[in-house]
């Protein structure tokens, strides 16, 4: 990979990829987290740490010597994250038939 394809595979990965990976992220977390005695813990908490998520993908993004790690990671996250929610969405209650008299 040419050098400036590094440098904008970077980028990509430490902007709108660490902003994109982290919004998933916490959308998924939602998924995975116990609800707590409120019952809203899962809600709070991955909005609360989403910064926290967002900088350390920004930092791993800038400061890691292998890309590549970077590039599995982000998108390992990002598939992990995407499913759950997909799989929330797209999970549809069985049809039933109706007995008719």
């Amino acid at each position: 990979m040419s050098p400036t394809a590094r440098k904008w595979t970077r980028i990509g990965f430490a902007g709108p990829g660490a902003i994109i990976v982290a919004i998933v992220t916490m959308a998924g977390m939602a998924l995975w987290l116990p609800g707590g005695a409120a019952g809203i813990d899962n809600l709070v908490v991955p909005l609360v740490l989403v910064p926290l998520i967002w900088a350390l993908l920004f930092f791993h993004a800038c400061l890691d010597r292998n890309l590549a790690r970077v590039v599995v990671l982000s998108i390992g996250l990002l598939v992990l994250h995407g499913g759950l929610v997909a799989h929330k969405f797209l999970d549809k209650p069985a049809v039933t038939q109706e007995a008719h008299p």
